[in-house]
């Protein structure tokens, strides 16, 4: 094959600079108040919303092998941890830059991968002291909504009776707004096995509380804030946040006096006030600025853990969810509800009204329902080319006989509704549809299984597999309905709701009328879910807003100022030793500029700062104030339990309302880890060989120079 070499220059990496390139089109995916990316389609001229690495990395036209590469790690993390995508690679475009910086200044590859490694190492093992229980985070959630500001002496000191945890940060509330409605989750009376079917579970617009308002916090004076931004005092008090994770004050509360006119899935009265055990609170605190989403969240946690009866485990069971996304209607209309939630056309909701309050016979099909269908692992005869399987003395057509014969079969067996986990053949459908037999193809195979437990129906592979004992009684099929009680008509798809007495299933209806976006909320919404499955595995969180980060950088400091070698590696032993303590200094510092340029940004990005030099300012400030305090971490505790830390402490806002922001550890951790493994591995490739018929495509590009050809 034709083949061509290139040598990567040392000083000017190229496959560093193409990670740095590809990196950058992120940026704006950092905090909470993200900026959306509209990706379009040249060949069919259709656009869609983005707001998440994954989705923008997907897009991009990746050909080269750091592309790729870059490809392969950010969906590894997503596999694994479904969040901390963006973070991810905007460290790789840091971490890029910083290491280039490094090869400019004649550092060996050995030393700075060494001292790279260790160093992360190292702060990884540094901010374990950061880590907060999960049982603590939702006692300390469930106890207290708003706390006073903390007690303040004629010294300036804050008092410590305020300071009882290290993630409990101190959140502003600058705009109060009675135009949006705040939901207080409690236990959930179930009637019967399905909680109302005919209705949806929660609506998220829905207030079905007592009237809600907020208390002015204590010592706060209305008149020290804008125009229209007072806080009026109330006996009850709910809390929304809007954006939680880095530095920003949310944009509006959402309280409401109006009660909901939804009828389906409300809460009674009860101790817990809290609601599912604090895990709505906790999901709040791991939001990071969608809050349609912890609403919907908070709804499947208290339908769960109603189900569970309370368990002590309070664990989200991801399985049993489901999403939904319905074009048409406006995004307050979004909610959970029991069972199967999906779309159907005109003519399949016909035979739905059909089969109004009735119940159904049910058939699930592991496969896809059509004539060529195979299992895999299925093995043609070789050598044999089968010309008609089914020989037809009529003389009609093979594929009339096939659909005839397969839809005798579901007459046979009374079966009313089959669900498909593959494609379904078209003109079976419409067969099915003319005997009244609603037939639901692409249904994911959680939602076969709870219909399997729920019915006692067997899944099968063909239909000539089935038997009486396959048939599962007791679901039903309806047209889904709003908030208002309703059934929707969006024209060429309908939404559909199959349910199952004591199934254990949820649907999360995603609703927008901007039909770029549905993408993007379906994202939010498993990200979201995940970060709470996460943290509840792990048993922990750490404390949200850049301590974290602020930790590494001030423990980084601290390393760079320590003697002693770099590494243990044994090019690094073979090095001269008046170079260590140069390289060592100069290799940390540029791993810590890494964490330090994603403080800047979100700084920059929740307008916090007017540019990244004036937000690197403010974290040098801090930085400086942590080193003269002795602790880095008692400093950094104390000034996030306050809510000042890179906020400044001159904010009229500053003490009205405490919320808690988390981060998931183990999803933190393993993108930092996997960016940096990404940006060494491209850091120690010397050279690219390109084979393939490109021979004459690289002859005529500007880089011909840069090629040998062999």
């Amino acid at each position: 094959l034709p083949m061509a070499f290139r040598n990567v220059n040392a000083r000017r990496h190229i496959g560093l600079q193409q990670l740095s390139s590809l990196a950058s089109t992120g940026k704006t995916f950092l905090g909470p108040m993200k900026s959306h990316k509209f990706i379009v389609d040249e060949t069919t001229n259709q656009s869609t919303l983005i707001c998440s690495a994954v989705r923008l990395i997907e897009s991009l036209d990746l050909t080269s092998a750091v592309g790729q590469l870059l490809n392969e790690t950010i969906q590894a993390q997503k596999k694994e941890f479904k969040t901390g995508t963006s973070t991810l690679l905007f460290l790789v475009g840091a971490w890029s830059n910083a290491v280039v910086e490094c090869l400019q200044q004649n550092i060996p590859v050995p030393a700075i991968v060494s001292v790279m490694s260790e160093g992360l190492n190292s702060c990884c093992e540094r901010i374990q002291c950061l880590q907060i229980p999960i049982h603590d985070v939702k006692r300390e959630l469930c106890s207290s909504r708003v706390r006073p500001k903390a007690f303040e002496s004629k010294t300036g000191q804050v008092g410590r009776d305020s300071l009882t945890n290290p993630w409990n940060l101190l959140y502003f509330q600058r705009e109060i707004s009675a135009t949006e409605e705040a939901i207080t989750i409690n236990s959930c009376s179930l009637q019967g096995d399905d909680c109302n079917f005919n209705k949806c579970l929660v609506s998220p617009m829905t207030g079905f509380g007592p009237v809600a308002s907020v208390v002015k916090a204590v010592g706060d004076k209305s008149s020290s804030g804008p125009s229209g931004s007072g806080v009026t005092a109330s006996s009850c008090i709910t809390r929304k946040l809007t954006h939680s994770r880095h530095f920003s004050t949310p944009g509006k509360s959402c309280f409401s006096s109006e009660q909901g006119n939804f009828q389906g899935y409300l809460s009674r009265p009860s101790a817990d006030t809290c609601g599912c055990s604090g895990l709505g609170h906790l999901a709040m605190a791991l939001n990071h600025g969608n809050q349609t989403s912890v609403k919907l969240l908070q709804s499947i946690a208290a339908y769960q853990q109603e189900r569970a009866e309370c368990s002590v485990s309070s664990q989200i069971n991801i399985t049993e969810i489901v999403t939904c996304c319905v074009l048409g209607l406006p995004e307050g209309y979004s909610c959970v509800s029991p069972g199967f939630v999906t779309l159907v056309s005109p003519e399949q909701a016909t035979v739905i009204i059909h089969f109004a309050d009735k119940p159904l016979r049910i058939l699930l099909m592991d496969g896809d329902l059509s004539k060529q269908y195979r299992h895999l692992g299925f093995n043609r005869p070789c050598n044999v080319r089968t010309i008609l399987e089914h020989p037809n003395p009529q003389g009609g057509r093979a594929g009339d006989t096939w659909l005839s014969r397969m839809s005798d079969i579901l007459m046979s067996f009374e079966v009313n509704l089959v669900l498909v986990k593959g494609n379904v053949c078209k003109n079976f459908m419409e067969r099915c549809i003319a005997s009244r037999i609603l037939v639901i193809g692409c249904v994911a195979r959680d939602v076969l299984r709870a219909f399997e437990t729920a019915t006692g129906a067997q899944a099968v592979t063909y239909l000539s597999q089935l038997n009486a004992s396959c048939i599962g009684n007791g679901a039903w099929a309806e047209l889904w309905k709003g908030s208002d009680g309703c059934a929707v008509d969006l024209g060429e798809l309908m939404p559909a709701r199959i349910s199952a007495g004591g199934i254990r299933l949820l649907t999360a209806v995603l609703t927008t009328a901007l039909p770029s976006k549905a993408q993007l909320l379906e994202d939010q919404f498993w990200t979201l879910l995940y970060r709470l499955h996460h943290a509840l595995k792990d048993g922990k969180v750490f404390p949200g807003g850049g301590a974290v980060e602020l930790l590494c950088l001030s423990h980084i400091q601290a390393l760079a100022e320590q003697p002693g070698r770099p590494g243990n590696d044994k090019a690094v032993r073979e090095l001269p030793s008046p170079w260590l303590a140069e390289y060592k200094s100069a290799v940390l510092q540029a791993l810590a500029s890494g964490w330090k340029q994603y403080l800047s940004v979100v700084l920059c990005n929740t307008a916090k700062a007017t540019s990244e030099l004036e937000a690197g300012a403010a974290v040098d400030h801090h930085l400086q104030k942590a080193a003269a305090c002795g602790s880095p971490s008692t400093y950094i505790l104390e000034e996030f339990r306050r809510g000042v830390v890179l906020r400044g402490g001159s904010d009229p806002f500053l003490d009205q309302v405490t919320v808690k922001v988390c981060d998931n550890i183990a999803a933190k951790t393993e993108a930092w880890r996997r960016a940096l493994d990404l940006v060494l591995l491209v850091l120690q490739t010397d050279a690219e060989i390109v084979t393939g018929p490109r021979r004459n495509q690289i002859l005529n590009s500007p880089l011909s120079s840069e090629f040998m050809f062999l």
